[in-house]
């Protein structure tokens, strides 16, 4: 298997770990205490960091002389506390719980932007980097279906506790994975010359340059719309009479993304500022008739073509951040904006949880109303000339990891 190929199979095991921890630790806190809201703390402990440990998180693998060593050792640790919290939820004092949950996610940031910054240095730049990010993305898609049908099969089969040993399974298989991955190639962790970046460079990056500036202020906004769509759909379903077809329309989301990925989200004769737009806009606009959607089928189809619309997004957003990030900063660029939209679905799941007692079709629509919005806001952030070589660190004039700017074919 090629470096890429192991990369791809180390990227879907982390993420499907990933995304099954929100189904597998409520289901395991409501087997154990009876308590969904404890499951809730735990979930949001375990979330919750990802935002502050990202510019930790990839300042700390800029700046390491064994790259290898550290990706591993993070996933290694998001694998040790998804065991640590299948033998201790609902047994030890919640204190504790939360401690260790708080742990884990703090390598979350590594599962998720950490790993796609390794990408760079794997392929070559190009069209064929650019297909690479399509299937990284697709990564996320696949893990995002998976992982919680997996998740809730093995619980109906026995219990919560083997499905979240499955999901550490997973994570030492990523783990495993990832020792195998060469790290000498640029961009892939290997460190760097001269002055090293601050833990203030990526953020300074994402404000300076200004096409990462339009891309994670626009996805930092449709997150927050994104990360309440789960509960909105189980309330969306209840009132076309489906209760239990929350699911399906969700799965539905994935499924679409999923397919979108693979397909629009290769178009890399498309200018990725523009398809950012057109996903946003895409999205927005098939939610936004599924607000009004007569029939409990139809919403599911068009639950089905937002996902297709969001499918490219991610895809596009990582081409991105590859060609605009500098070289120093690099991951702390992946890592933050990870962990800025995590961070924003945080908020959006609280933010519908306040306004629960409302339509679902009106939350929809705020949801729909995000996307489009956040389309906006990337037309407007984004317009203007190309961006110039800035320097966002204290590095000399001339020095290779001073380019913000898009990188010309053949370039690192």
């Amino acid at each position: 298997m090629s470096g890429f190929g192991r990369y791809l199979a180390a990227a879907l095991a982390a993420r499907f770990a990933s995304e099954g921890m929100g189904m597998a630790v409520v289901l395991l806190a409501l087997e154990r205490t009876g308590s969904a809201s404890y499951g809730a703390f735990v979930l949001t402990a375990w979330l919750a960091p990802h935002v502050l440990a990202a510019p930790l998180a990839g300042a700390a693998a800029g700046r390491t002389a064994r790259p290898r060593l550290f990706h591993v050792g993070t996933l290694a640790g998001f694998t040790a506390a998804v065991v640590a919290l299948s033998l201790l939820l609902g047994r030890a004092p919640l204190p504790l719980v939360l401690a260790v949950a708080a742990l884990g996610g703090s390598c979350g940031p590594m599962v998720t932007g950490g790993l796609s910054s390794l990408v760079t240095g794997l392929v070559p730049a190009g069209a064929g980097r650019d297909r690479a990010y399509g299937w990284d993305a697709s990564t996320y898609n696949a893990a995002s279906v998976t992982a919680p049908a997996a998740v809730s099969l093995v619980t109906a089969l026995g219990s919560a506790a083997p499905a979240m040993a499955v999901l550490a399974v997973s994570g030492a298989l990523a783990a495993a994975l990832a020792a195998t991955l060469p790290y000498g190639g640029p961009g892939a962790g290997a460190p760097q010359e001269g002055p090293r970046a601050g833990l203030g460079a990526g953020l300074a990056a994402l404000w300076r340059v200004r096409e990462l500036r339009a891309v994670t202020s626009a996805t930092t906004l449709a997150f927050v719309g994104i990360g309440s769509l789960t509960t909105t759909s189980v309330l969306l379903a209840t009132g076309l009479g489906s209760p239990g077809a929350g699911g399906v329309l969700m799965t539905a989301f994935a499924l679409g993304a999923l397919a979108g990925s693979l397909t629009l989200g290769r178009m890399t004769a498309v200018e990725p500022g523009r398809l950012v737009r057109w996903a946003l806009a895409g999205t927005g606009a098939a939610l936004a008739a599924a607000a009004f959607a007569p029939s409990l089928a139809v919403t599911v189809a068009l639950f089905a073509v937002a996902g297709v619309c969001d499918g490219p997004l991610l895809t596009a957003t990582l081409r991105i951040r590859s060609e605009h990030a500098p070289d120093a900063v690099r991951t702390q660029v992946f890592t933050l904006g990870a962990g800025l939209k995590v961070t924003a679905a945080s908020a959006g799941a609280a933010l519908v949880g306040l306004a629960a007692d409302a339509p679902a079709w009106t939350l929809l629509t705020g949801i729909a109303g995000l996307q489009l919005a956040a389309a906006v806001l990337h037309a407007l952030t984004g317009a203007g000339k190309p961006a110039q070589a800035a320097p966002v660190t204290d590095r000399p004039a001339g020095s290779p990891t001073t380019a913000a700017g898009r990188r010309s074919p053949g370039a690192p």
